[in-house]
């Protein structure tokens, strides 16, 4: 008996809706799977033999594979996804109170374990952390340059573009406790991003430096872009989801516009197949170059923030975008037919200037695909 593949059943689907229902049964088949292979480790990235690594717990993405869990647990109710994700938040706390390198990127950490928790349990405890957490982030501020800096040891005039997504952290502890503090920081840090990050074209800076004493603006670095010039194409998934996030926030027009123009840039650069090169300028020609499905799944859930920000016609040709890039990302990029494998997509690229993690699976892309496709299946909840 001929066993049919995901990939030969998926292949000549014009529209993600049409195998949508079937998409998410093999994604929870694929995330069960997942709780027994990664047992307890922190993943971060899978690379030729699918096993993902294993890293500590104050590294930048430890909160995403909780965050996969979390959203499973609402989406089906099932138990088991529950009680693998409960125990994060506590083991990043009690990293907290150890020697760490928690920095810029506690967003990416709290919300999709602490936070997600008390809003799906009401665990007091989860809150607290959060709120921990969020304190942290607001104590990074700059005051002079209006920017929350990024990273620790001597950077201290740095600020990046990640941060964008970080910033719900702070709108969540603004509204849960009535403190316009941590949303006055937010939003002078997204004006930062607005004025500085975000080019006018719509591609975006990776790093900005500042003078720490005075807060003028030093220049643009490179960071994980090709170059200082060039259009790293997570960092646009970044701001196009990051400023979608704060408009949901703050209903600053600014904001939605300014994720516009990164979204329009985005899709006008797009090749083929709808998934995002890692930089939009590498090179004169993009053939050859690596792709990142990491930012094509961040930029397909920050276009479905777009989607819901405008409702009618102009809301849907967003919608209609972020279904393209999740109908390729899932009929060529995925792991279906290799169970083995513990990662969801292929072909995600970290750091390509730095000759790290090229052509491997990375968990934040696992995330956001599984964060998209349960947008699309009507999740509501919002951690970013």
């Amino acid at each position: 008996m001929t066993t049919i593949t995901y990939a030969e059943k998926w292949k000549h689907a014009e529209k993600l809706e049409d195998i949508l229902p079937e998409v998410w049964a093999a994604l929870e088949e694929k995330v069960e799977r997942m709780i027994v292979q990664l047992g307890d480790k922190s993943p971060h990235v899978a690379k030729e033999d699918g096993l993902y690594d294993d890293m500590r717990l104050d590294f930048w993405t430890s909160g995403f594979w909780p965050g996969i869990l979390w959203i499973m647990h609402e989406m089906t109710g099932k138990e088991g996804f529950k009680e693998a994700a409960w125990g994060w938040d506590e083991r990043l706390e009690r990293k907290m109170g150890q020697d760490n390198n928690f920095h810029h990127d506690v967003g990416f950490q709290f919300l999709p374990t602490a936070v997600i928790k008390y809003k799906l349990t009401q665990d007091e405890v989860g809150r607290r952390r959060g709120l921990h957490a969020a304190n942290f982030l607001a104590g990074r501020f700059n005051l002079k340059g209006s920017f929350i800096r990024a990273w620790n040891q001597d950077k201290t005039g740095w600020s990046i573009v990640d941060t964008s997504m970080n910033l719900s952290l702070l709108f969540w502890a603004a509204e849960e406790i009535s403190d316009p503090r941590f949303d006055h920081i937010a939003r002078a840090h997204a004006d930062t991003v607005v004025d500085k990050f975000i080019r006018a074209d719509g591609s975006v800076n990776h790093i900005v430096s500042f003078d720490p004493q005075t807060g003028e603006l030093i220049e643009s670095l490179g960071g994980q872009g090709a170059g200082p010039h060039s259009a790293w194409s997570r960092g646009a998934a970044w701001a196009l989801h990051g400023m979608a996030n704060t408009y949901r926030y703050t209903g600053d027009k600014r904001y939605l516009h300014a994720a516009q123009r990164v979204a329009h840039y985005f899709l006008a650069s797009l090749p083929e197949d709808s998934v995002p090169h890692w930089d939009f300028r590498a090179a004169d020609s993009l053939d050859g170059e690596p792709r990142d499905t990491s930012a094509g799944a961040c930029a397909a859930s920050g276009l479905l923030e777009l989607a819901e920000a405008l409702p009618g016609a102009d809301g849907e040709l967003y919608a209609q975008a972020a279904r393209r890039i999740l109908l390729s990302l899932t009929r060529s990029y995925g792991t279906w037919d290799r169970p083995e494998h513990e990662a969801i997509l292929l072909e995600g690229t970290g750091h390509k200037p730095a000759g790290q993690n090229v052509n491997v699976s990375l968990i934040y892309g696992d995330y956001y695909y599984v964060e998209a496709l349960a947008k699309l299946q009507g999740w509501k909840t919002r951690i970013f």
